[in-house]
């Protein structure tokens, strides 16, 4: 997920640069939701590991 959300960065600041700005502004706020549904991905598996870790000691 991480990977599309920096294609999808890509594609904005490229799209942004050729003054497409329609497309970059699409492509910002794609990229922008993706990575924050990673973070937040992240964060709970996160919270899962230490929980288990911490169950098992």
């Amino acid at each position: 997920m991480l990977k599309w959300a920096i294609i999808f960065a890509i594609v904005s600041l490229v799209s942004g640069w050729l003054g497409f700005g329609t497309l970059s502004g699409v492509t910002a706020t794609i990229a922008k939701v993706l990575f924050a549904i990673f973070v937040i991905l992240f964060l709970i598996a996160l919270l899962a590991v230490i929980g288990v870790f911490h169950a098992a000691t």
